[in-house]
């Protein structure tokens, strides 16, 4: 990672909860010119002090939930652009720059949409994904095929946007209004892999299955 006090092109997101086995290897794969910050939302294990060995920027985000993690991460950024991916080690921070290449003046966002690898993605997630992604093009004539929780977009664009939803309902939420602002969203295949230590706190049980649900549900 780019030693502190300079000024990178983009700064990585990365909201995490207990997620400290993951992250020596997530950060590793960092591009070494890109600007880390790490949100640390409610761990209980040593995810903080892990992140900030490796030289990650580290924020405390108290309020629970994927979507206000990311939101303190992007509000704490000084970069024009940001990016954000999930700190379990199922996605490849190595493939940032190709999604990076994407991005335009007629491009807000660009997507990763995932290719999983055996055993990445539990049928039920991704066939829920599915479902979601459809309902997106239904609904809002986004030619999207996943919820990408790996993105590049500009800062003040994603800000402008207002507030969203602030657990599960976070990668829906952001294309509907994405969608509704006219915004160009283009995706771009990335590898999803296993995640690397830990279970999905999502797809990983019953209740996390039901409380994404219910978060997905009250995005309109």
């Amino acid at each position: 990672m780019k030693p502190s006090g300079s000024t990178p092109e983009l700064t990585v997101v990365i909201p995490c909860r207990n997620e400290a086995g993951a992250l020596p290897g997530v950060l590793s794969a960092v591009p070494p010119e890109y600007r880390v910050i790490v949100v640390d939302n409610g761990s209980t294990d040593t995810t903080a002090e892990v992140a900030r060995a490796a030289g990650a920027v580290v924020v405390s985000e108290s309020t629970p939930g994927y979507g206000a993690a990311v939101n303190a991460g992007v509000n704490v950024a000084s970069t024009e652009l940001v990016a954000v991916l999930d700190g379990d080690g199922s996605m490849a921070p190595s493939e940032l720059p190709l999604l990076l290449a994407e991005l335009g003046p007629d491009v807000a966002m660009v997507a990763g949409r995932r290719r999983p690898h055996p055993g990445a993605w539990p049928w039920h997630a991704r066939f829920g994904n599915w479902l979601l992604a459809a309902w997106v093009r239904h609904r809002y004539a986004l030619p999207v095929r996943d919820l990408a929780a790996m993105r590049v977009i500009r800062r003040a664009e994603l800000l402008a946007l207002g507030p969203l939803h602030p657990r599960s309902g976070y990668p829906l939420a952001l294309l509907a209004a994405a969608a509704c602002a006219g915004w160009r969203v283009v995706e771009r295949d990335v590898s999803y892999r296993p995640r690397t230590h830990g279970v999905s706190k999502v797809s990983g049980s019953v209740i996390g299955t039901i409380r994404a649900v219910r978060d997905f549900l009250e995005v309109r």
